[in-house]
């Protein structure tokens, strides 16, 4: 029985900050005419429970003194990250794995997905960075009726593998929380030492700067 290495999407496999980051400041200015910078958005991120890019957009906006429908901040935002079709913000991402490393991981373990993304836009990614990398399962935002940082993604996952060793990657304190919740081992990534600090707070067996630094502190 392979154990299974989970990862979290954006910040981890998919450098995000000219994608998704940005599109929440063009978001929140849209409406409210002022400008989030994205050390403002980490420290919602730092803080949890803000897992939800729409979610977050809407509260950035309310903190800001604007009440907008929460549908419309999700159309606005879809509009900018998506574009009329897939040519938004969305060809901003970066893929962060160096060519082989999935490969090398795949050999030892069974690769696997656990993202708040909604499913279209997580399967545009995967088909233009890695289509040639098998996760399974993929857990998206469409996967769950609880998102992170409640465990219920993981739990699927534990159902379709039973027994079998898991290991969550992540870069959010809503991912570490969620690895915690089933005391699972959670490795984090990031560059950000307030954020390092706050996901060894909440348990982090490791915390990397980059996603290929990770046969390094994988568990035997």
């Amino acid at each position: 029985m392979k154990p299974l290495l989970v990862f979290d999407m954006d910040g981890v496999l998919a450098e995000v900050t000219e994608s998704y980051r940005e599109t929440i400041t063009q978001t929140v200015r849209h409406f409210t005419s002022a400008t989030v910078t994205n050390e403002q958005i980490q420290k919602y991120k730092d803080a949890g429970g803000w897992n939800n890019d729409w979610a977050l957009s809407h509260r950035l906006c309310q903190d800001l003194g604007v009440d907008v429908p929460y549908q419309s901040v999700i159309d606005q935002f879809n509009a900018i990250f998506l574009g009329p079709n897939y040519d938004g913000l969305i060809l901003q991402e970066q893929w962060m794995p160096r060519n082989g490393l999935l490969e090398r991981l795949s050999e030892s373990r069974q690769l696997s997905i656990f993202t708040g993304r909604p499913l279209d836009d997580l399967s545009h990614t995967l088909r233009r960075f890695a289509s040639g990398i098998v996760f399974s399962p993929i857990i998206t935002m469409e996967s769950v009726t609880r998102h992170k940082p409640d465990p219920q993604g993981l739990e699927l996952i534990q159902a379709q593998h039973p027994g079998a060793p898991i290991v969550y990657v992540g870069d959010t304190v809503d991912d570490a929380r969620a690895a915690a919740a089933l005391r699972l081992p959670f490795i984090g990534i990031t560059a950000k030492p307030a954020t390092a600090a706050r996901l060894r707070e909440e348990g982090a067996l490791a915390v990397i700067a980059d996603i290929n630094d990770i046969e390094g502190v994988l568990p035997q």
